[in-house]
């Protein structure tokens, strides 16, 4: 196998930073490991786009990047990816800003960053293209004659035919994705939902027993590998940090208080809305948990230029202000919601902490928070993880608390039957999870992917054309 070259929106640093994730961890350890080169968007805006991709290099790694112009940003990125492809994969229809200039700039950019790394790869270099904003770059790839092993992994759900139906330009997109040797899904659900789309309307065929695909004049192979994190790291981070001045500060402050805690980035698939109804309804059909307890939500702004993000902020603060004028007292504020970022170490101490982990998306492909919260967890004195059942988590962690996000009376009672769930049972199911983030880590899924990717044939020159 040659070099592995990494494609993504987002490049990692080349040094890298204590508050990097698992995700870049193990993809730098995967680069480190080949040599190889990662290539992506820098980050960077620009009045007019770059000729030739920067490049850093770094041990047996190289960096390559390559700026956004003013209008491709506001196209592809802001556009089409992030006010269509996003809303869309999240089943949030009604959020969906469709435009087809949009649709077109997000075709130019993957094809202006597919004609910047084809001189830059050599013959036997496996490439491997990583969520959404990428998903036309392996079929533009191709169109250059590139014959590589070129595989792609969606981070995020892949939604079901009748909801990728509304998008214009849909069909389109599923044709781009068989342009690549390998697909790889967050769960079964999304690897479903499109080899669905495949088989009921792109008169494709599947053989379910070896996710052989066949559709648009292409054979590839479609597969699910659910992502994991760096198990014993975090969990050695999390214990190191539950003493630290952080975690001591938060300890203090909540003066014997069960803490209940949250981290998603401010989106709409995260269903925080939902989530602050439901702890409004604990507080008031279950009485004698007020001034007991305190929720804690860290929702670091995302894409705030756009103009439905900034209604949600509004929204959430409004709620956080009802729910804290309607039951706070002089020494107690049931909820504290924070729209910065915290470092990650520092939610490692925090999530040890903590009684309860809410993690309640409407949809989520896979959901890390989940898996970091339970990492973190106290051996002898772990805490609850309540779930969406629409999280990609749900289906590997099935001991923690499963609910349905819309229902907050649901998730009101999880979280009063958290907050007394005795520890015989607590230990039970933290033991379980365990267990298979043990098995299932991050380093496992890289390692999983690429020997698949690898033992695929390389493309013939008649798929290749």
């Amino acid at each position: 196998m040659g070099r592995l070259v990494i494609v993504s929106n987002r490049v990692a640093q080349p040094r890298g930073s204590a508050r990097a994730g698992g995700l870049e961890v193990a993809l730098r350890e995967a680069l480190a490991e080949r040599g190889g080169m990662w290539f992506g968007w820098s980050g960077e805006v620009s009045e007019e786009p770059e000729a030739a991709p920067r490049l850093v290099r770094s041990g047996r790694v190289q960096y390559a990047t390559l700026n956004l112009s003013t209008e491709e940003h506001e196209g592809f990125y802001t556009g089409f990816s992030n006010s269509t492809l996003w809303p869309l994969f999240h089943y949030r229809i009604g959020l969906i800003d469709f435009h087809r200039s949009a649709f077109r700039a997000y075709r130019r950019v993957n094809a202006r960053f597919a004609a910047a790394l084809a001189p830059l790869l050599q013959p036997d270099d496996v490439v491997w293209v990583h969520d959404y904003h990428f998903i036309p770059l392996g079929s533009e790839l191709r169109a250059l004659g590139l014959r590589n092993r070129v595989g792609f992994f969606l981070h995020i759900p892949f939604p079901a035919k009748e909801v990728l139906a509304a998008l214009p330009a849909h069909e389109q997109l599923v044709e781009a994705l068989c342009a690549y040797d390998l697909i790889g899904f967050q769960t079964a659900g999304d690897l479903g939902a499109f080899t669905r789309f495949v088989t009921d309307e792109g008169g494709g065929t599947v053989d379910t027993a070896s996710g052989t695909v066949s559709a648009y004049g292409r054979v590839t192979r479609a597969a699910a590998y659910p992502i994991g994190i760096e198990t014993e790291a975090f969990a050695a981070l999390a214990a190191g940090e539950a003493h630290s001045e952080e975690a001591e500060r938060l300890r203090s402050s909540l003066a014997g208080r069960s803490l209940i805690m949250g981290v998603d980035r401010l989106d709409h698939s995260k269903g925080l809305p939902h989530r602050f109804e439901a702890f409004h309804e604990l507080l008031g059909s279950y009485p004698d948990t007020r001034g007991q307890v305190t929720f804690m939500q860290v929702a670091p702004i995302s894409r705030g230029e756009v103009a439905q993000y900034r209604a949600l902020r509004r929204q959430l603060e409004a709620l956080a202000g009802r729910i804290n004028g309607k039951f706070a007292e002089f020494d107690w504020m049931p909820i504290r919601y924070l729209n910065r970022p915290l470092p990650r170490q520092t939610l490692a101490g925090f999530y040890r902490l903590a009684r309860v982990g809410l993690v309640t998306p409407l949809r989520d492909g896979m959901n890390l928070v989940a898996k970091e919260f339970v990492a973190a967890q106290d051996p002898a004195d772990p805490g609850v993880l309540i779930l969406s059942r629409f999280a990609g988590a749900a289906y590997e962690l099935s001991q923690a608390l499963i609910v349905n996000p819309f229902d907050v009376d649901q998730v009101a009672a999880a979280l009063n039957r958290a907050l007394k769930m005795p520890l015989a049972e607590r230990i039970g199911r933290w033991e379980a999870m365990m267990e298979n983030l043990r098995t299932n880590t991050v380093g496992v899924w890289c390692e999983n992917f690429l020997d698949d990717l690898a033992a695929t044939a390389l493309a013939s020159p008649e798929e290749a054309a």
